[in-house]
């Protein structure tokens, strides 16, 4: 892990799902790449030249990092066509959190499962990540792009509960029949934490701002959240907003029943008719970011 003093303890992550993490560990440690990116960053006498040298070594990591900076994600007016330019228009925090994006799709495409298709997942969890940052650029919040790092991330408790349990959450599977919502309430019912606790604390373990991490936490629960309740609520919205749409729903197929309470719009401050237009920067920008991320 990045660091060893984890705020597991102080987040409230139930134990079982601390459990179930600690199982895991060599499986979810970030790339040693990500560590070293995330020394540099927060060292004194490092700088863009030297952060760029340690994402070179990957071209993998490089090739995508420069397709995402010059795609309508970013819409620079100018070509980004070395690492440390993009670290220079980037920044370095969000930098850090852009290549442990990247990583973290690299880590668990690899990891079998065979509950869910691969494909479906990584469209939601990209499509939720674009139609999250777009609402929270309505929302005026800052650093928006912090959003689709958090909608990115949001289901990746998931995966590991399907490799880890697969016969418990076949069985939840079965019983959600596609409804995202009810899964949750399934899985804190049999296992006493869901796959929101489990993503919450791997994304601590990683580092993640502690905003982001309660905000992926409670994004079934927005109202449950606390200094994070406005990018909770945000991440509610463009969950259950994408399990409509054709390309980015949670099961393959899209929910046409989806209520959204009047309160979580205005927990967020996004009037209804503005969600047409965020959904319409996101689906702009979805097929390019996919390829970019996949």
């Amino acid at each position: 892990m990045i660091s060893q003093d984890s705020s597991l303890a102080t987040t409230g992550i139930p134990a079982p799902a601390v459990a179930l993490l600690d199982d895991v560990e060599d499986l979810v440690s970030p790339p040693e790449i990500c560590m070293q990116v995330f020394e540099l960053i927060h060292s004194p006498n490092a700088g863009a030249r030297e952060i760029a040298e340690v994402v070179a070594v990957d071209p993998n990591l490089t090739a995508r990092l420069l397709r995402i900076a010059n795609s309508s994600f970013y819409n620079f007016s100018r070509k980004i066509d070395t690492v440390s330019r993009a670290v220079s228009v980037i920044g370095t925090g969000e930098l850090y959190q852009l290549v442990l994006s990247i990583s973290a799709v690299k880590t668990f495409s690899g990891v079998p499962n065979e509950l869910v298709s691969m494909e479906t997942f990584w469209k939601h969890s990209v499509y939720t990540g674009l139609l999250a940052r777009a609402l929270a650029i309505r929302a005026n919040v800052l650093h928006p792009e912090r959003l689709f790092v958090s909608g990115l991330m949001h289901d990746l408790g998931s995966l590991l509960l399907y490799g880890q349990q697969p016969d418990a959450m076949r069985d939840l599977l079965l019983i959600a029949e596609g409804d995202e919502e009810v899964l949750y309430q399934a899985e804190l019912e049999r296992l006493q934490f869901s796959h929101a606790d489990v993503a919450a604390g791997l994304m601590d373990q990683w580092q993640l701002p502690p905003e982001l991490v309660e905000a992926i936490r409670w994004h079934h629960q927005p109202e449950s959240a606390g200094v994070a309740a406005v990018e909770a609520h945000i991440l509610y919205l463009a969950d259950h907003l994408v399990n409509e749409s054709e390309q980015g729903n949670f099961m393959g197929a899209p929910r046409v029943d989806i209520q959204i309470p009047r309160s979580r719009l205005e927990a967020v401050g996004v009037a209804e008719d503005e969600l047409f237009f965020a959904f319409e920067d996101a689906a702009e920008q979805f097929p390019a970011t996919l390829r970019a991320m996949l």
